[in-house]
């Protein structure tokens, strides 16, 4: 999965992306989705709202445990559609050593739609 780093970037480069933090509302099943995935519902506070994504998060999170959990996501891509479903952000996570995703979240607890700096 790792591959060569891009060159180097630059502050403009990366206040261009908006992550921000979100709390996940509902998760459901996406049995439709090619690889197996979660429907997911995040609520960024005001003035974003609540945004919904496609996240392939199956093997270390179950819906229950998903629902309450704080989030890292990129909230300024364009929607993508996957399998019928629009997914509006990009949840973020990291791969563990079998290349299975472990969300990205904050320590402590705070506000919803903070944004990452």
């Amino acid at each position: 999965m790792d591959s060569a780093p891009p060159g180097p970037a630059t502050i403009a480069d990366f206040d261009r992306i908006e992550v921000r933090v979100g709390t996940i509302v509902d998760a459901q099943p996406f049995p439709e989705a090619r690889k197996p995935a979660i429907q997911l519902w995040v609520d960024f506070g005001a003035p974003i709202g609540v945004k919904r994504s496609s996240a392939q998060v199956t093997v270390h999170y179950t819906l229950e445990v998903l629902i309450g959990r704080q989030v890292l996501a990129v909230t300024n891509f364009p929607p993508r559609r996957i399998a019928g479903f629009e997914s509006e952000v990009l949840v973020l996570g990291l791969p563990d050593a079998d290349s299975a995703v472990v969300l990205l979240r904050p320590d402590l607890p705070v506000p919803n739609g903070g944004r990452m700096f």
